[in-house]
């Protein structure tokens, strides 16, 4: 049984997933506008021509906007593991939030409840491995930077939900430039994209956004390519 509060709430803006294409990822974001009501308006505006399949409100109300089988218009230009068109193969989740524009703050606790109980039941449906559960500024690091580094990630990841590094002596070790780009190659990010490492370091180094290598850094990215095993 749900425990939170589910409301239909229809956007017109979606269409049929790419032929072949399959769920594989789910793309978490915030929403970036001052109130609610602004971003639920405009998920479903026709003319702003984004969309959703869900979002969080900070009260844990989740919005139904876009049935699951069909690709909503959230991820925009993006790219994950080397393809496009990251909306024909991936749900999106917004989770209100100002976001850095209107005055960021901390998810209430009710809210990350409420997100990881649909979360989770998206996983099971589609079975969306751990590695596949990213925030927008993963697949689009250049144009977004959300859900952002107040998220919490780790405590999705206690409940089964995404991955959170757990670095060991294994990890540890110099590195170069040329390596750590070949690293979050391999985790997924795009190569050509310059601020993929600070994307990486807001979803699992959040203390650290300086966009440059460090120790810490490259030990949890280490840390989660042994976990994958890429």
């Amino acid at each position: 049984m749900n425990a939170f509060r589910r409301i239909d709430l229809p956007s017109p803006n979606h269409g049929p997933r790419a032929d072949g294409a399959r769920v594989e990822l789910l793309i978490l974001h915030y929403t970036g506008m001052p109130t609610a009501a602004h971003a639920l308006d405009r998920l479903r505006d026709p003319a702003a021509q984004v969309s959703a399949h869900y979002t969080v409100d900070e009260d844990g109300t989740i919005y139904a906007h876009v049935d699951e089988d069909r690709r909503a218009w959230h991820a925009g230009r993006s790219s994950w593991r080397g393809a496009e068109d990251v909306n024909s193969r991936s749900i999106g989740v917004e989770i209100v939030n100002p976001g850095h524009e209107f005055g960021y703050r901390p998810f209430p606790p009710v809210q990350m409840a409420a997100v990881a109980e649909l979360c989770r039941g998206i996983v099971e449906r589609h079975a969306i491995a751990p590695a596949d559960v990213l925030g927008h500024s993963d697949v689009a690091p250049a144009r977004k930077e959300d859900p952002g580094e107040l998220f919490d990630w780790p405590g999705l990841a206690a409940q089964g939900i995404g991955l959170w590094p757990t670095p060991s002596q294994a990890d540890d070790g110099p590195f170069t430039d040329a390596e750590v780009a070949t690293l979050l190659e391999r985790y997924g990010y795009d190569p050509a994209e310059p601020l993929a490492l600070l994307a990486f370091q807001r979803h699992f180094h959040p203390d650290c956004l300086s966009g440059a290598a460090n120790a810490e850094t490259v030990r949890r990215l280490r840390a989660l390519l042994r976990l994958t095993g890429r």
